[in-house]
């Protein structure tokens, strides 16, 4: 694994290159933040982890790099849906499954759902430039714990 977190750390640095942003530390410290959060982080999760490395880094540069990432395609915002802005490296097409109640997204193969399209074209002017879907339901621990409680 450690060597497709590298690998995944080069592409990185190629794709700033080619996108014409500057290669700074705080920059790949932030990426590698996203890249090794087994969840989709919010920006105060990376922020919390990038501070542990770089005690003077503020938010406010953690959320300017994350836009600068998300407008240069390096990053995705899973959805807005979630009360804040939720994070991937993931730029392969996929969907996800969600928890309604602890907000876990897990990511689903796009193999594992049947082809998305629309039965009728969208409103004139309106380009899309990808479809997602999105599961809502219980994650296993939420589901016990609703057993639980059922129970009680």
């Amino acid at each position: 694994m450690r060597a497709n977190l590298e690998q995944q750390v080069e592409n990185f640095r190629e794709r700033c290159r080619a996108a014409g942003l500057s290669l700074t530390h705080q920059r790949e410290i932030i990426y590698r933040a996203v890249l090794e959060s087994r969840e989709h982080p919010s920006p105060e999760i990376i922020y919390e982890k990038v501070k542990a490395l770089i005690p003077a880094i503020s938010l406010a540069t953690v959320y300017k790099n994350i836009h600068t990432f998300i407008d240069a395609g390096l990053l995705r915002e899973v959805t807005l849906h979630h009360g804040s802005l939720r994070l991937e490296a993931n730029l392969s097409e996929h969907h996800h499954l969600v928890c309604v109640r602890c907000k876990a997204i897990v990511d689903l193969d796009e193999s594992d759902v049947a082809p998305v399209h629309l039965k009728r074209r969208p409103p004139a002017g309106f380009r899309i430039t990808r479809a997602s879907v999105e599961f809502r339901g219980l994650c296993a621990a939420c589901a016990k714990s609703s057993k639980l409680t059922a129970q009680s």
